[in-house]
């Protein structure tokens, strides 16, 4: 699951300039846009790696190591809640955490349905499958309920508002994700418009669109899925692999005075020397640029040497993809 990965990024890795600003200042930043990102996509409790939690607004190296603990003792989450259960995890870094945190109700099913299973001697029992019985806090056992708003971007504190406005379509929160859905919330909204259901719900209206973006995104959504990305080869993955004249794609990572530097899935990036990027490889809006290129930029490049000793890669630019 992509959703899962995550590097633990070195300096090393970044540009010579790295060292004109201060090094706190620069892991600070880059510890904060790391935070923003994973935050923005969300982060399966279930799977993810105690390295991914740490970068999850409201938790710490401490209350990831505590989440890791608690799922390897417990089992996996079945809902939001549970975090509450979790060691120095409070109100405060509930609130923080619980919208970036997701709860795969396909794994809980399957989860719940296998102990239900096991708990009968391996014969399916009676019981509802979507009950799954653990611990809280106090140590009692109780019957976990899993909650399918767990799976969207929406937060606990909007449930409520939520339920409301599945009341009002006259839907029920087990059918998000599917076409019934989509088609009563954009029925509501062509009737009254946002503006009218949100003094309905007595909500905001940003509020009221991420209950319908959670609403109304499958189950398997993923917000970098119609990202483009670069056509690495499969037969090419580190510097080792390249040949002279090989052509490849990649995306622009850095934009210097001498060059551009570009990943092309070889764990180094290459660089397109200043020279090599002519007018005629650009577009007319490229042109009026005094670099031409800029970070996130898919390209065509030609491998024109490779000094394995220096870890360096000289590319030559064909075409901006």
């Amino acid at each position: 699951n992509t959703t899962q990965l995550l590097l633990d990024f070195s300096f090393s890795i970044l540009p010579n300039s790295q060292h004109d600003v201060s090094q706190t200042l620069l892991k600070a930043t880059l510890d904060s846009v790391v935070e923003e990102c994973v935050s923005f996509v969300g982060v399966d409790i279930n799977i993810c790696s105690e390295t991914l939690l740490r970068h999850i607004a409201g938790l710490n190296a401490n209350r990831a190591k505590n989440i890791i603990e608690w799922r390897e003792k417990n089992g996996p989450f079945v809902n939001r809640e549970q975090l509450k259960d979790v060691k120095g995890l409070g109100p405060k870094s509930f609130q923080q955490c619980a919208g970036f945190i997701r709860i795969n109700q396909e794994y809980i099913r399957t989860f719940c349905s296998q102990q239900s299973e096991l708990a009968a001697g391996g014969h399916k029992v009676a019981t509802n499958e979507k009950q799954c019985k653990k611990k809280t806090k106090a140590g009692a056992n109780v019957i976990q309920q899993p909650n399918p708003l767990d799976q969207t971007c929406i937060h606990p504190e909007s449930y409520n508002i939520a339920m409301r406005f599945l009341a009002l379509i006259g839907e029920s929160h087990c059918n998000i994700g599917k076409s019934e859905m989509q088609q009563k919330v954009n029925a509501i909204i062509e009737r009254e418009g946002m503006d009218g259901i949100t003094k309905r719900l007595n909500t905001a209206e940003q509020t009221l669109q991420i209950i319908i973006d959670g609403l109304t995104q499958p189950e398997s959504f993923d917000i970098r899925k119609d990202f483009d990305q670069p056509d690495f080869k499969k037969s090419i993955v580190c510097p080792e692999d390249l040949r002279v004249g090989t052509i490849l794609t990649g995306r622009v990572e850095n934009a210097t005075l001498f060059g551009v530097f570009v990943d092309i899935g070889v764990g180094r990036a290459g660089l397109i020397p200043i020279r090599s990027i002519t007018e005629d490889k650009l577009s007319k809006a490229k042109k009026r640029r005094s670099l031409g290129l800029g970070p996130g930029e898919k390209v065509e490049v030609k491998v024109r040497e490779i000094d394995l000793p220096r870890s360096r890669i000289s590319l030559d630019l064909i075409r901006v993809l």
